[in-house]
């Protein structure tokens, strides 16, 4: 793993409180804005900073992913997404994350192997979906049987030891499809399908997924490529709540596969990592191109609760880079299946269209994002809408291993600890039962 460049100081800033005043350090990185320092903060002024859910807080430093919201771009250690999503395998852009460049021929070999090697799971594992019923979230499962692999591969747990991290990102890589494909298959009642090492990630997964015994899975190449592309463009996303989820957890010395559980446990959040199941129930609540008026009134009116799910995103101010390769793909996959009339695509299309001109949504920066056509996509591909969060997390496992192992090599690191504005009771003395009112 490559270590990251440290920040560079570009001047102080002065804050004064209570007849007393500190310098802290302003610090640049590569892109972005400034940060000011408020490590010493407290101990020169007796402040803390306050703010709630962490929205102009940086909790680290990272070489690994950049986002420019207000320009619409994304950058994986440098490289944008498009000439990624466009040029690459989704094991190319997992070596570049996990190791800080694009591997030449031989590394790629090398790692492309050895994710190959560690595809299958401990046959115990196994058991485990015997104790799940039958109707189980899929994500429930993912929890449970990532959670639970510290138990059956203790070889690999030792934080502290660079081979082990190493032998532990291609276990989570390579097992992560295998234990997607299965959630599936013990919820449609189906045989679990083990993984062929003759075939190449997204094939292998696409196999475990849809395949059964009775007859010969036949790979659609476009398919094949429009899976690679879905993982490549989800596979990280700098400090969002499952990746900061994971680095907290890791801060306290967690094995990778406790955190990369948590992770998981995180994305399961509607807010998160089911926005995309969230588009598709939308626009099947719309129903007709005829009925968009009515609905984006209802989006406007405040006491509706009604949202326009897809549009808008925490970071993006722009056009989510994302979701125009996510349309194209789209159209991709539609016309290798021979879907020359979607509704839901024409529905999705007719939407997006009046929202980007009603000045209400334009005046708010709210454009399409990656979930709006994504879940269009993996149901055109036969994903049933459980299983769309388990894509993402399989898509993401890249991102958590790398963003995890970073910030186990990181010198700064330090157990996550925020602090809090304490609202409740002042100090005050136990009282009898039955002296209480």
């Amino acid at each position: 793993m490559p270590h990251s460049a440290t920040s560079k100081q570009a001047g102080t800033a002065t804050l004064s409180y209570d007849g007393k005043s500190a310098s802290l350090p302003v610090l640049t990185g590569s892109l972005g804005p400034a940060c000011v320092d408020v490590r010493k903060l407290q101990g020169e002024l007796g402040v803390f900073t306050f703010d709630p859910s962490y929205g102009a807080t940086a909790s680290c430093e990272s070489a690994i992913t950049y986002i420019d919201g207000d320009a619409g771009i994304l950058l994986y250690r440098g490289y944008p997404i498009e000439q990624l999503a466009e040029k690459s395998t989704f094991l190319e852009v997992a070596y570049l994350l996990l190791f800080g460049n694009l591997p030449n021929k031989a590394e790629l070999g090398v790692f492309t192997n050895g994710v190959t090697r560690h595809t299958m799971l401990h046959e115990q594992i196994r058991r485990f979906w015997d104790g799940f019923r039958r109707d189980a979230h899929p994500m429930a499962m993912l929890c449970s049987v990532v959670g639970a692999m510290s138990a059956f591969y203790p070889d690999s747990i030792d934080t502290q030891d660079p081979r082990q991290r190493e032998i532990s990102a291609y276990r989570m890589i390579a097992k992560i499809p295998t234990i997607t494909a299965w959630a599936h298959k013990y919820n449609a009642g189906q045989p679990f399908v083990y993984p062929r090492n003759d075939l190449n990630y997204s094939e292998n997964f696409l196999h475990m997924f849809h395949a059964v015994p009775a007859e010969p899975y036949e790979q659609n190449p476009i398919l094949t490529r429009a899976m690679d592309r879905i993982l490549i463009l989800h596979a990280d996303h700098e400090q969002n709540a499952s990746t900061s989820t994971v680095r907290l957890a890791g801060s306290t010395g967690a094995n990778p596969f406790a955190c990369i559980a948590a992770g998981i446990a995180s994305l399961w959040g509607p807010a998160h990592g089911g926005a995309n199941e969230a588009v598709l129930k939308m626009l099947a609540e719309i129903g007709h191109k005829d009925n968009i008026p009515a609905f984006i009134e209802q989006v406007k009116d405040k006491n509706s609760h009604v949202k326009l799910m897809g549009f808008g995103h925490r970071v993006y101010k722009n056009f989510d880079p994302r979701a125009k390769i996510m349309q194209q793909t789209c159209y991709e996959v539609l016309g290798a299946l021979g879907i020359k009339d979607e509704p839901m695509l024409d529905l999705a299309m007719e939407l997006e269209r009046i929202a980007l001109e009603d000045e209400y949504f334009v005046s708010r920066k709210l454009y399409p994002n990656v979930d709006f056509y994504s879940g269009i996509i993996l149901k055109a591909m036969g994903f049933p809408t459980t299983m769309f969060t388990p894509i993402f997390a399989l898509a993401r496992t890249v991102g958590w291993i790398s963003q995890w192992m970073e910030m186990i090599e990181d010198p700064q690191q330090r157990i996550g600890r925020p602090r809090q504005i304490y609202t409740g009771a002042a100090a005050r003395d136990y009282t009898p039962i039955d002296q209480r009112g």
